[in-house]
């Protein structure tokens, strides 16, 4: 198991009770630079172990940072804390932009991004609960994170816990049935402290999602599953920040969240082929540029 970075962790929780008093607009600028951090470190990784799934990394790198960088209940010291707010990126295949997003926090030190997807390393090419703090639980074949989020949405009602648990569903991954008993049961039993964020961008391993298995009007389907839906702009701070608020009718929210895949760096953006393509040397220094500008 990796060892936390106490000196960031620090500066982490440091941030957040800052974040506390201030209001949304300072919130979206802390998450704004944590986002860019992120992506920066993703690119470099990726490029170093010339593996990876960018494309999808940079969708869900604003999701990720809204939700530990404004939102998330969580100590990167002490990252088994019971009462610790609970994340699942379900979209397991990202894990690039989870342990990015982790190392700036302060889960452990940015150094070990060094090593993603090296032999021994503890950043596999998906999480793992055993290695890495702050993974949940294990994730990449799809379908199974969510509801592995309803059992922590129930085991918190259960305890009488105030603790919220969130799941970053990908868009394509909604084609597995699992997600739809977990959506039922969820709703069955009320589960308000439970957020899923689902990455909207349309795109999936060889093809678009619409082309693959309809998945629209994907709204209407979370609310006839008895889910609160909320519809936003995926790289918007603002809304991302006002969509995954607590529930407001006592039952579990659906943040449907619009992204781009490849988002930041313009000749990946919507673009199928970077769901897992490996930039070239030339195309890291081009997207490394667009990505500090």
């Amino acid at each position: 198991m990796l060892s936390v970075d106490e000196a960031r962790a620090e500066e982490f929780l440091a941030s957040r009770r800052k974040l506390a008093t201030l209001g949304r607009d300072a919130a979206a600028v802390a998450v704004e630079a944590l986002a860019r951090q992120v992506r920066l470190s993703d690119l470099e990784m990726i490029g170093r172990a010339r593996l990876g799934h960018i494309g999808g990394d940079f969708s869900v790198t604003d999701i990720l940072a809204t939700l530990y960088g404004a939102v998330l209940q969580i100590d990167p010291a002490r990252p088994d804390d019971p009462e610790r707010d609970r994340l699942i990126l379900s979209k397991g295949h990202s894990a690039g932009a989870l342990y990015a997003t982790l190392a700036h926090c302060g889960f452990f030190p940015v150094a070990e991004l060094e090593t993603f997807a090296q032999p021994l390393s503890a950043l596999n090419g998906h999480p793992n609960r055993t290695k890495v703090p702050g993974v949940e639980t294990n994730t990449g074949p799809l379908g199974h994170g969510f509801p592995v989020a309803v059992g922590c949405a129930l085991a918190a009602k259960l305890q009488g816990s105030s603790r919220r648990t969130f799941v970053v569903l990908g868009d394509g991954e909604l084609q597995e049935g699992s997600n739809w008993e977990a959506a039922m049961t969820a709703s069955h039993y009320g589960l308000a402290s439970l957020t899923a964020i689902v990455d909207r961008n349309r795109l999936q391993q060889g093809a678009r999602t619409e082309e693959t298995k309809q998945l629209e009007p994907l709204a209407d389907k979370w609310t006839s599953f008895g889910w609160e839906v909320r519809v936003v702009e995926g790289h918007d701070y603002g809304q991302l920040l006002a969509g995954v608020a607590p529930s407001s009718s006592g039952q579990p929210v659906c943040v449907l969240a619009n992204t781009v895949k490849g988002k930041g760096v313009s000749f990946m953006e919507d673009r199928v082929e970077w769901h897992h393509k490996v930039p070239s040397t030339e195309q890291i220094v081009a997207a490394r540029e667009e990505l500090s500008a």
